[in-house]
C-alpha cells in the first residue's frame, strides 16, 4: 500500500504556515502529522500538495494507494476504520474527505462524486485546519506522540543534578545533556529528544517535548503544553507554545499561545500579548476570507510563518499573523496582520526586495551548515508574487 497526504481547502486556512509547506509537513505535538502517519501505519509517505511545492515535496503514485487527508490527526480509531476500506471506496466526516483507497494511477480528488458516495465516519476527528489548532491540539498530541515513541524502549538516565518530578513520565534520548534544572512532569510526560540539551536553572512543566539538538537556554521558564522543535533555541518565558524547525526565542520575554515557522527569529525582549485587555474573543488573520474571523479562542498571541524576524523588544499585540519572510523592527506594536516579504513596524511597512530576503535566508541556513537550494528559492519567488496584493 502507497501512503498520499493530500492538502484540501485546509491548507488555505492555515496560510502563512503552509505556504512553504504541505498541512502534513506541520508539526503538533512531537512529530509531524506525517511522521505520525507513517509510524502509525508503518509506511512511507508522500505529499499531494499545491503544485510549486511538488517539486520540494514529491509524490509517489502506485496501483495501490492510499490517500489521506494531511489535516488529519491519527489516532486507533480512525485507523480502524481506514483499513476496513476497500479499493474504490473513501471516508467522509461531513463535507471533509478524510481518506480514499484506490488503485487506480490518476484520480481527481475534487470530484464531488468522491465525497457524495463516500462512507460517513461516526467517530470524533481531529483536524489541524486552523493555524491556532496547533497549540489547541499540542497536549493531546503530546501524549500520544509519547506514549507511541516511548513504547517498549528504555530511557538514559538524566543527572542527579536534575530535579525531576514524575520522573517515570520523562523519557530521554541518546546523548541529551543538561545540569541543575527542574521538570516537573506531573501535569503530563516531558521528553527530551537526541543530542538536546537544558542549561542551568531551567524550570520546565509538562507536557513538554524537546526535538534533537534542540537548546532550552539558561533559567528558562516554560509552561506546557510546549514543544520547541529541532536545532531551534528557546529562553525566556514560553507557555502553550510550538517552534518549528531551526527557529530562535533564546533571549527574556514572553511567548503564549503561539505557533512559530522555521528559521524565524525573534529579538531579545520580545513579547507577545495572549489575552485581550476586555477577555474576549480573539480574532486573527485569514488569508482566504482576506479579513479577520473569529477564532473561538479567549488565548491567542503570535502565528509567524517561515524566516521571519523580529528585534530587540518587540510587541506583538493578541491574535498577530506574520507572514513569510517578514523583518519587524520599531517601537510601538506593529499591525495585527503583517504580510510576507515586509519590512518596517508600527510607523510603516514597505516590501523587503526578493533579492535581499533570499540573501538573508542563506546566510541564516549557512550559520546551522544547511543549504538554500535552487527548489526553495523557487518557492519563495512563488510565494513573493503570490503575496503582493497583501503588502499593497
Amino acid at each position: 500500500m502507497n501512503l498520499i497526504l493530500f492538502d484540501d481547502h485546509s491548507w488555505e486556512n492555515l496560510l502563512p504556515l503552509t505556504f512553504t509547506k504541505p498541512s502534513a509537513a506541520l508539526r503538533v505535538g512531537i512529530l509531524t502529522i506525517r511522521e505520525k502517519w507513517e509510524l502509525r501505519l508503518s509506511l512511507k509517505a508522500s505529499y499531494l500538495t499545491q503544485d510549486y511545492l511538488q517539486t520540494k515535496y514529491n509524490v509517489s503514485i502506485s496501483n495501490s494507494n492510499l490517500l489521506v487527508n494531511g489535516s488529519l490527526l491519527p489516532d486507533t480509531d480512525i485507523i480502524e476504520a481506514i483499513g476496513l476500506l476497500k479499493s474504490g471506496q473513501s471516508l467522509k466526516k461531513g463535507s471533509t474527505l478524510l481518506a480514499v483507497k484506490t488503485n487506480a494511477a490518476s484520480f481527481d480528488l475534487n470530484d464531488p462524486a468522491i465525497v457524495d458516495n463516500a462512507t460517513e465516519y461516526t467517530g470524533e476527528i481531529f483536524l489541524v485546519d486552523y493555524p491556532w489548532k496547533i497549540f489547541s491540539l499540542n497536549e493531546k498530541e503530546i501524549i500520544s506522540d509519547y506514549e507511541m515513541i516511548t513504547s517498549g524502549r528504555k530511557s538514559r538516565s538524566l543527572s542527579e543534578t536534575v530535579n525531576v518530578i514524575e520522573r517515570r513520565k520523562v523519557f530521554v534520548e541518546e546523548g541529551f545533556s543538561g545540569e541543575y534544572f527542574t521538570i516537573n512532569a506531573s501535569n503530563g510526560p516531558v521528553y527530551l529528544g537526541k543530542n538536546s540539551e537544558i542549561m542551568e536553572g531551567a524550570v520546565i512543566r509538562g507536557p513538554f517535548a524537546l526535538g534533537d539538538h534542540a537548546t532550552v537556554k539558561l533559567c528558562a521558564k516554560i509552561y506546557g503544553p510546549t514543544t520547541i522543535g529541532p536545532y531551534c533555541k528557546a529562553g525566556g518565558e514560553i507557555n502553550n507554545a510550538v517552534f518549528h524547525s531551526y527557529s530562535n526565542k533564546g533571549h527574556d520575554g514572553f511567548l503564549g499561545n503561539a505557533v512559530i515557522g522555521e528559521w524565524c527569529n525573534l529579538g531579545a525582549d520580545t513579547n507577545n500579548s495572549n489575552l485581550k485587555n476586555n477577555y474576549t474573543e480573539v480574532k486573527v488573520w485569514n488569508y482566504p476570507a482576506r479579513h479577520f474571523i473569529k477564532t473561538g479562542l479567549q488565548f491567542c498571541g503570535l502565528i509567524m510563518g517561515d524566516h521571519s524576524k523580529c528585534s530587540i523588544n518587540t510587541m506583538f499585540n493578541t491574535g498577530t499573523v506574520v507572514g513569510v519572510s517578514a523583518n519587524i523592527f520599531g517601537s510601538g506594536f506593529p499591525r495585527n496582520f503583517t504580510p510576507s516579504f515586509t519590512w518596517g513596524g508600527a510607523s510603516g511597512m514597505s516590501e523587503y526586495r526578493l533579492d535581499k530576503a533570499i540573501e538573508t535566508m542563506q546566510l541564516v541556513m549557512d550559520r546551522r551548515g544547511e543549504v538554500l537550494h535552487e527548489t526553495e528559492r523557487d518557492i519563495f519567488r512563488h510565494i513573493f508574487e503570490k503575496t503582493k496584493e497583501f503588502r499593497h
